[in-house]
């Protein structure tokens, strides 16, 4: 790993976690820096704000590299371009495959607007209100070959309300969404020691 951490982040909407992530790398928060934002939907808003913030863009379009595999490899090519160190999934809307999985096994991560394994997949706040529970959250976990499985890194709990709708929850978990992915980063760079699913944060 470089002397300073490299970081890819990936979207496919309008990047809010990306923005956070960009700001607490630029504010010395995490001990790295983000060198590029990638995207396969090159109308995603994400990448203007990405442009706004000085970060080097690029798209690969999912509509025309097909199939999955062949599209997962040309990001995989573009990631490794950038000589990043850690991927950091940020709304990205793809379900991958051991192409991407295994170019940065232990090396990338994604942030789930639930807590895991409790509610994986798309609308989590939708399920999480439909289920009835009293608390929902958010992780960021490792990536590994199944949908929002990996080992975990951090969470955070948000109270479900009487009168909560899907916007109204999601709002205040997306708030704390933005403040453990850059906690999660920063002990990724500093240091994390997987024992089978377990995850430890350096000493």
């Amino acid at each position: 790993m470089s002397e300073r951490g490299r970081v890819g982040i990936l979207i496919s909407g309008r990047g809010s976690n990306m923005v956070s992530l960009v700001e607490a790398m630029r504010s010395g928060a995490i001990d790295a820096d983000p060198v590029v934002v990638l995207s396969n939907v090159p109308a995603a808003e994400g990448l203007r704000r990405a442009e706004e913030l000085g970060v080097a863009t690029e798209v690969v379009d999912h509509k025309k590299v097909k199939p999955r595999r062949a599209h997962d490899a040309a990001v995989v090519e573009t990631l490794q371009r950038y000589r990043v160190d850690l991927v950091c999934l940020a709304g990205y809307m793809r379900l991958l495959t051991p192409v991407m999985v295994d170019a940065f096994r232990h090396r990338m991560l994604n942030i789930h607007p639930s807590l895991l394994p409790a509610f994986p997949g798309l609308d989590a706040q939708r399920q999480a209100l439909e289920y009835g529970v009293k608390v929902a959250g958010c992780t960021v976990h490792f990536v590994d070959e199944e949908c929002d499985h990996g080992p975990i890194i951090l969470q955070a709990s948000v109270p479900v309300h009487d009168d909560d709708t899907e916007s109204s929850l999601s709002r205040r978990i997306l708030e704390q969404e933005h403040r453990i992915y850059p906690q999660a980063v920063s002990r990724f760079f500093a240091g994390v020691r997987l024992e089978g699913r377990r995850t430890h944060a350096a000493p």
